[in-house]
């Protein structure tokens, strides 16, 4: 796997690794839903007047709680299928329900059942980008009002990872459409090497256990040894589940091990103790603190076994079989270009947002981490092997510059937008950290992860989500006049 799937692939807020047609949910109201598939004509190149083909892009809703005084919630859909389920469930849900809300959710073009072109040809997802998914938004909701007879109820968007940089946007750009956003764990700063994605990872396991990162380096490093022999390929084949006994022809071989196994720590960090579960999930039970309670047990002889023990575990709370490791096997997948590829289910179109809008590169080049061995020119590197000789690091800098142009990166100048971030999640170090306006408003949540104030409530969380979530309503309230 690569780690520039890790925003956002389980992810992203919105996500799912399976898709759903018609399912029925249960609300807090114990009002009875049916979520349905439904179908909006949507245009392929909004920015080319002289270009008419359209095609059919999915959305949800639910107008359960809606009154013709209360706003419109627009959910942003992500980098994979658009989950259902979040449709009865969730904090826009809550909000929803006390405010008379119309709820719709838009899937972003090119994922899940949304598809603009016959096939993902490098040729084809030169229509995959922010700017047109953004497009893609401001059509769908002029012409929803007036399908609707919305009138002018306001519409507030939600949105997060990289579905809530699309929400902060959508106001930025379409401020006569979008009255205010929640743009939750939203990286709204575009960057090439982020390496600071681990340093986050070392701070937030050490705020478990103070020498747990330091334990993690020793066992990594000790790998690492290993790996300079091939006589220990077999061993490490066996201790880490691989699914086929190590091979390594090259540093991109050697990388995408060392970067694999890496990401097992990093997605417990990034998730840690959140509340995915009602979208089916699974390993949120491997917290931070099982990590390092494991790095930290002394009747598994060395730092090494524990951490082939702390990889087990996740590997088990996951359901995955075994390890798959192969650079050539993930390029091979990556490069299938249909629908129903190996990596359609939005491996490939996120990688080519990265490699050409966002970089988001979570390299191993820091000395404040205990990983390494994957580093930046590692991740650039993909985007050549997948896409062609033309995606080079040039090209990659240039479009992040491009994007930070755009959107104005972390200088936003805009209005009522709120940006909840949690500070475990390696994420927010890309985010707005603190008030820019008065109506431009940081939540910093400590002990809180990735887009943890999306999700329903539940009683073991971090006593600051409840605050969070409260201080959110009473600002939309107030912004809204209820």
């Amino acid at each position: 796997m690569a780690s520039t799937q890790l925003l956002l692939l389980a992810c992203l807020c919105l996500s799912a690794s399976h898709a759903f047609t018609c399912r029925r949910f249960q609300s807090k109201s114990e009002v009875l839903v049916t979520v349905q598939d439904r179908w909006f004509t949507q245009r392929l190149d909004h920015f080319n007047g002289a270009d008419t083909r359209v095609w059919e892009q999915r959305y949800y809703m639910n107008d359960s709680f809606s009154h013709s005084e209360g706003p419109v919630f627009l959910m942003i859909g992500g980098e994979g299928s658009a989950n259902p389920g979040w449709m009865t469930q969730g904090t826009w849900i809550t909000y929803a329900e006390k405010m008379g809300a119309l709820c719709l959710l838009l899937e972003h073009r090119f994922y899940g059942k949304s598809h603009p072109t016959k096939d993902m040809c490098v040729e084809n997802l030169r229509y995959l980008s922010s700017q047109q998914a953004l497009a893609d938004l401001a059509h769908f909701q002029t012409v929803m009002t007036e399908k609707l007879g919305l009138g002018n109820r306001k519409w507030i968007v939600f949105g997060g990872s990289y579905p809530g940089c699309l929400a902060a946007w959508y106001r930025i750009k379409y401020p006569h459409l979008a009255y205010a956003a929640i743009a939750s764990s939203a990286p709204i700063h575009a960057v090439l090497n982020f390496s600071e994605y681990l340093d986050v990872v070392q701070a937030s396991l050490s705020r478990n256990q103070s020498n747990c990162p330091g334990k993690i380096k020793i066992a990594f490093d000790t790998m690492l040894e290993l790996l300079d022999y091939k006589e220990n390929y077999l061993k490490i084949s066996k201790d880490f589940y691989l699914c086929e006994v190590l091979v390594i022809r090259s540093k991109m071989d050697m990388a995408f091990l060392l970067d694999t196994i890496a990401e097992y720590i990093m997605d417990v960090v990034q998730y840690n103790n959140d509340n995915r579960e009602f979208e089916g999930v699974k390993g949120g039970n491997i917290t931070i603190q099982t990590v390092c309670d494991i790095m930290s047990n002394e009747s598994l002889v060395s730092p090494y076994d524990r951490f082939v023990e702390v990889i087990q575990s996740i590997r088990k709370a996951k359901e995955e079989k075994c390890i798959e490791t192969s650079y050539q096997q993930f390029i091979h997948d990556m490069r299938d270009i249909h629908w129903d590829g190996p990596a359609a289910s939005g491996g490939r179109q996120w990688m080519y947002q990265t490699c050409t809008e966002f970089g988001y590169f979570q390299s191993s080049d820091s000395a404040l981490q205990p990983f390494s061995g994957f580093p930046l020119s590692y991740h650039v590197q993909q985007c050549s092997d997948i896409y062609g000789k033309d995606f080079i690091l040039p090209l990659v800098v240039d479009s992040i510059q491009q994007t930070n142009e755009n959107y104005g990166g972390l200088n936003v100048k805009s209005s009522r937008i709120i940006f909840p971030n949690g500070l475990i999640d390696p994420w927010h170090a890309l985010g707005i950290k603190t008030n820019l306006s008065s109506d431009l408003l940081a939540f910093p949540m400590e002990d809180a992860a990735h887009c943890a104030d999306m999700y329903p409530a539940r009683p073991q969380e971090p006593p600051v989500l409840l605050e969070v979530r409260r201080q959110i309503f009473e600002k939309l309230s107030e912004w809204l006049q209820l």
